[in-house]
């Protein structure tokens, strides 16, 4: 028996997923949150085998809920189903140690594929998020495309300061630019990364080589 948690902060998407898995003769759900934190929190309890993980909930979001299971517990493997499929939140969901991505929409069959693969140890993509997966893969290391290619070359240029550790006011003073511009460029890349607050940002940043390491 597979037994699965989902962390999702719609009810009416959690109900479906269990009125879905019911189905299935050997998948359980074992339990569900409303919000990255209270994933964590649980999952360290149910010791689940597959945890289904939306991106976007209140607090602790999912890469960063993602990246605490998978360091936490290893035996715990988690599959991303949500609906955002930029780069950006695919490749932060891998590096987070993903071992699948789905959209929202996907079928049952799709569903359940994934729940098997990621139980035998395997990695599986929605076709969509494959093509951009492989798509990836094949432009190597050799690739011109920069990390979070959703940001502005100004937002790059401040998530490079924030890698560094400055604060906004230094920031602002540095590129001479409005403290109330520096916060709204940290907001915006705080979205577009899907982190919660600046030290998940750093972490996630330095990890892309920002903040004077090698890029």
């Amino acid at each position: 028996m597979i037994r699965v948690f989902v962390a999702d902060d719609h009810p009416a998407f959690r109900r479906g997923l269990d009125l879905m898995l019911r189905d299935v003769e050997d998948v359980h759900l074992v339990g569900e949150a409303e919000s990255g934190e209270r994933a964590v929190e649980l999952i360290g309890v149910l010791e689940p085998d597959i945890v289904l993980m939306d991106l976007r909930m209140p607090g602790l979001n999912g890469i960063e809920a993602t990246r605490q299971i998978t360091s936490r517990w290893p035996g715990t493997a988690v599959v991303v189903l949500t609906m955002f499929e930029d780069d950006d939140s695919v490749l932060a969901a891998l590096r987070a140690g993903a071992r699948g991505y789905l959209l929202k929409g996907a079928d049952q069959d799709e569903i359940v594929r994934s729940i098997h693969a990621a139980a035998a140890g395997e990695a599986i993509f929605g076709a969509q998020i494959a093509e951009r997966v492989t798509a990836h893969l094949a432009a190597g290391a050799g690739s011109t495309t920069p990390a979070f290619p959703s940001l502005t070359q100004r937002e790059r240029e401040v998530l490079d300061l924030v890698a560094q550790g400055k604060g906004n006011a230094a920031i602002a003073h540095e590129l001479m630019i409005s403290l109330k511009t520096v916060r709204n460029h940290v907001s915006n890349i705080f979205t577009k990364l899907q982190v919660s607050d600046r030290s998940s940002a750093i972490v996630t940043a330095r990890e892309a080589g920002f903040g004077g390491l090698d890029r």
